[in-house]
């Protein structure tokens, strides 16, 4: 099986370049299952029910967030009505929606997708993330209930990140890193069998502060003080992802790709 995972969408500019692109590479790369972070596909900050309709018709077959999941307070219940939108799996059972969604390709295999966040120096005092990835994994072994287990671990800090990825080796086929916005250049397989990357990447302007306008974060860098709002930047982005193939035995991976298109960071060719 051929996954990508595409790294947080940021604004209009990540938004607009991954919905014109997305159809195309699911085709030329022979994608057999898309995840798409979108926490911050709406102005930076959460998603709308139309985000969430234009990224699934583009091609993306789950969505997830993080700690902006529900910051377009007005539509929080479109986590209840769209199963294929996540937020966290240790948020507060409270919340509204789901961490994890057994999904299917084209194929009709299925696709376990977890979505946890870390605890250090995030701002919501949540779970413990890894006894709720075990929650959800319990009864789902992956190569018999799950042809692909994915797990988008949007943290912080890449300590927490290799542990929880080192905590899943093979157990699960992919375990990737989002939230801080810049790719890492570690992307692995573990020594079980597991595809690892600390981060994604986001898909944005990269000529920014993680895709926000540079004026403002320099600003309050420099006076610590605040004078407007984060605004997301609005130049040429790049889509930042990976490509993982898994052997379609056993649901481990046999390569991982890092995915890097358009805007200014050094592109990567793929076949």
């Amino acid at each position: 099986m051929r996954i990508a995972v595409f790294g947080d969408v940021m604004g209009r500019s990540g938004r607009t370049l991954l919905l014109e692109r997305l159809p195309g590479l699911r085709k030329r790369l022979a994608l057999d299952f898309v995840v798409v972070n979108a926490e911050n596909a709406a102005g930076g900050f959460g998603v709308t029910p139309r985000i969430v309709d234009d990224l699934i018709e583009a091609g993306a077959d789950v969505l997830t967030t993080g700690n902006h999941a529900f910051d377009q307070r007005d539509d929080v219940d479109l986590f209840d009505r769209e199963e294929r939108l996540l937020r966290p799996a240790n948020f507060p059972a409270a919340n509204p929606g789901r961490g994890a969604i057994m999904a299917q390709d084209a194929s009709g295999r299925n696709v376990l997708v977890i979505h946890a966040q870390g605890q250090r120096a995030m701002p919501q005092a949540i779970d413990d993330p890894c006894a709720a990835v075990d929650n959800e994994l319990d009864g789902v072994q992956l190569g018999r209930e799950a042809d692909a287990v994915i797990v988008d671990f949007h943290a912080e800090t890449t300590s927490e990140k290799y542990s929880m990825g080192h905590y899943l080796d093979g157990r699960v086929s992919v375990v990737v890193g989002t939230h801080t916005h810049v790719p890492t250049a570690d992307d692995q397989i573990l020594p079980g069998g597991t595809a690892y990357m600390t981060d994604l990447g986001m898909c944005g302007d990269y000529d920014s502060v993680i895709g926000m306008e540079k004026s403002e974060p320099l600003h309050r860098f420099v006076t610590k003080m605040q004078s407007g709002r984060f605004s997301p930047a609005a130049g040429e982005a790049t889509l930042c992802g990976v490509v993982v193939d898994t052997d379609p035995q056993t649901g481990l991976a046999e390569r991982i790709e890092p995915l890097r298109i358009g805007g200014r960071l050094r592109q990567t060719q793929m076949d």
